[in-house]
């Protein structure tokens, strides 16, 4: 193995808070033995699935959500909308609630805006992944009429004669969102009134900056997350922009070991869905490889 080499795993890089402590509640609750059912997968990782569905956790849809009595459902950090919680009520589903409290709290408060203000005279709308499941939670809040734009090309959707109030998915760009804002101020009537919210999460958002520095650092750069990953796809994007010789991987099994030859520096970072022992595998793969090249 090249003496000189140095490999270095990004310490800001692993699961956010909420993630790691949906995670522990699912551990903590199949250590019981009991049979524990988590509604979509707990995190956008298909190793970490993949790692806790052998110690038991069952991942289920909505659709057989809807048709379970009397069991134990873990929701996961993401949240979820209102209809989850009635369902639950009516089918007597005990419910592990790990969402996270920086989702609850935008929750509530997207929830507070849509019922306090007049329906006709309105639009909310939520910066965000169509389809993400921290995203349709925040919409159920509205009961479905949030407006959801993931880039200023969509401001078609938007009205200029309402009062506007806009949000951000949590894991979202803090730079995005401030391009999808002043969008909406050019695109409504001054004489409506804008609200906006930063409702960025800061712990991923300073992450971007931390991650770009990692990415320059280093020759070479192998960014490990699920394909599924919101936030996953962000923190590529940036460091792919600070270093072009970055490559995004799911796992060790990813990794082109071609490209570690004549490289002295090699950096290993992930999203907020990526688990360190995820990460660490990847350093042992490029390991085992130099290993044998000697």
């Amino acid at each position: 193995m090249d003496k000189m080499l140095k490999i270095e795993i990004d310490e800001q890089s692993g699961f956010c808070f909420g993630v790691t402590t949906a995670i522990q509640k699912a551990e903590e609750e199949l250590s019981k033995g009991e049979t524990l059912y988590c509604l979509g997968d707990i995190v956008h990782n298909g190793k970490e699935c993949e790692r806790l569905k052998r110690l038991g956790l069952i991942t289920i849809d909505h659709a057989t959500f809807a048709t379970l009595h009397d069991a134990k459902v873990l929701l996961r950090a993401h949240g979820e909308p209102p209809e989850t919680y009635e369902t639950a009520r009516r089918n007597n589903l005990r419910l592990i609630d790990a969402t996270c409290p920086v989702v609850l709290k935008l929750q509530q408060r997207i929830h507070k805006k849509w019922a306090e203000s007049a329906a006709d005279n309105r639009q909310i709308i939520i910066y965000g992944q169509a389809g993400h499941a921290e995203v349709l939670g925040l919409v159920g809040q509205t009961r479905g009429e949030a407006i959801v734009i993931e880039n200023t090309e969509q401001m078609s959707c938007v009205a200029t004669d309402k009062d506007t109030y806009i949000y951000s998915q949590t894991t979202k760009s803090l730079e995005g969102y401030k391009q999808i804002v002043e969008a909406v101020k050019e695109h409504v009537a001054p004489r409506q009134k804008i609200e906006f919210v930063d409702t960025v999460c800061r712990r991923v958002a300073n992450r971007m900056t931390g991650i770009g520095e990692f990415a320059k650092s280093h020759e070479l750069i192998f960014f490990v997350s699920g394909r599924k990953s919101s936030n996953g796809k962000i923190l590529f994007d940036e460091c792919r922009r600070m270093n072009p010789n970055s490559h995004h991987i799911e796992g060790p099994l990813e990794i082109d070991l071609s490209l570690t030859d004549n490289v002295g520096s090699i950096g290993i970072c992930g999203a907020t869905s990526t688990p360190k022992w995820l990460m660490e595998d990847c350093k042992q793969a490029i390991l085992n490889y130099k290993n044998k090249t000697i």
